[in-house]
């Protein structure tokens, strides 16, 4: 019998299953993919390390975050300054100066840039903002809502932006400087080799079973260990008791080409409602390639179904009152720990995801 069981190999799993190995702990990791990493998982194609999930960039402020995550890989200087297109017209994200330049022929300073925004939300009349579109407009303006905003939201959300809540761009960034990194993080980052190999090196001490589904083997696989870190869907777990959680879903169409450069940019987000796709990678700008090929993906944002992979909690009032639910439940476990993003019914940043892995493993030695 192990000490521990840890369902799912992302990167709160091989956190927690390195902390426990290097405690002493015997630990078995299973996952129902048939590799390691989770959405984290990076694939070689062309010499160029695929983000086959979606990009994911390595970004905190906290600098034991930083040493910790640099323990099993070196990271690269990669800073994300991602370009918004819409139609066909380019402009630099997140919203700064040389966003306010290009949309306003007239603006080229910072209070130039203020006054105008601050003009074209005082025209929207909007004093306590109900929805996400009303809280924009008092953010931004219209120029900036029609432009980069709207079209972009109402296809990752498959809603329309009167029908999501204000919360989810209340912290939407906007500088008045020249400065396109996207994260206001000390440390950013992609880490030479691909996030795979990482995650490997976090798992090297633990034993890794894949293409193993937890919940259709429940019981036999709770009787492999004495404690359970499980990082998949609280809801499926407890059986859709009390009905299922939504989430937003994403669907990726992945092509090789025979060029060097596509698009010169890791990430370009298409703005408009009617390109069906939100954003482009181009895999080999994470990590500077120059490689003769290039690998793109364009992302399309899905409704998700059961048996689809939940990328996005869609955390509005409903959901979060069903996932109390089940988290009232989670709490009366006595073998069993929730954690992760599907575990915990949240969006983590992979710093985040760290941290909170930590926080479990201290949590699980000092009892």
């Amino acid at each position: 019998m192990y000490d521990y069981l840890i369902v799912g190999s992302g990167l709160y799993g091989a956190v927690c299953a390195y902390e426990l190995t290097r405690a002493g702990k015997s630990v078995l990791v299973i996952d129902k993919r048939e590799h390691i990493g989770g959405n984290v998982y990076t694939e070689s194609v062309e010499g160029i390390n695929v983000h086959r999930y979606g990009a994911h960039i390595f970004h905190t402020s906290d600098p034991k975050i930083w040493d910790y995550v640099n323990r099993f890989a070196p990271f690269n200087q990669f800073v994300n300054h991602p370009i918004a297109r819409y139609h066909n017209e380019c402009y630099n994200l997140p919203f700064n100066m040389n966003t306010f330049t290009k949309l306003w022929p007239d603006v080229f300073t910072p209070a130039q840039a203020q006054a105008r925004i601050a003009s074209e939300c005082e025209a929207e009349h909007v004093e306590e903002p109900k929805n996400l579109e009303e809280q924009a407009l008092c953010l931004v303006g219209r120029t900036i809502y029609e432009k980069l905003i709207k079209g972009y939201t109402e296809k990752q959300w498959g809603r329309a932006c009167s029908e999501l809540p204000a919360f989810i761009i209340r912290r939407l960034p906007v500088r008045y400087t020249f400065d396109n990194n996207y994260f206001d993080d000390r440390y950013q980052g992609i880490p030479v080799g691909g996030y795979t190999r990482l995650v490997a090196k976090m798992l090297a001490d633990a034993d890794v079973q894949l293409k193993s589904d937890f919940l259709a083997d429940r019981d036999e696989f709770l009787a492999h260990a004495r404690r359970v870190i499980y990082t998949g869907p609280i809801d499926a777990y407890y059986r859709y008791r009390f009905g299922a959680l939504e989430y937003r879903s994403l669907r990726f169409e992945t092509q090789t080409l025979d060029m060097a450069n596509f698009q010169g940019n890791a990430v370009v987000n298409y703005t408009a409602a009617d390109v069906p796709f939100t954003r482009i990678i181009e895999h080999k700008h994470f990590e500077f390639g120059t490689q003769p090929k290039t690998v793109i993906s364009r992302e399309y944002p899905v409704e998700w179904r059961r048996g689809d992979e939940p990328y996005y909690p869609v955390n509005d009032a409903k959901n979060t009152r069903l996932y109390e639910q089940y988290r009232a439940l989670a709490e009366g476990e006595e073998k069993v720990v929730f954690g992760g993003r599907l575990g915990q019914y949240r969006y983590f940043d992979m710093n985040d995801t760290v941290s909170a892995a930590l926080q479990t493993v201290k949590a699980e030695l000092s009892r």
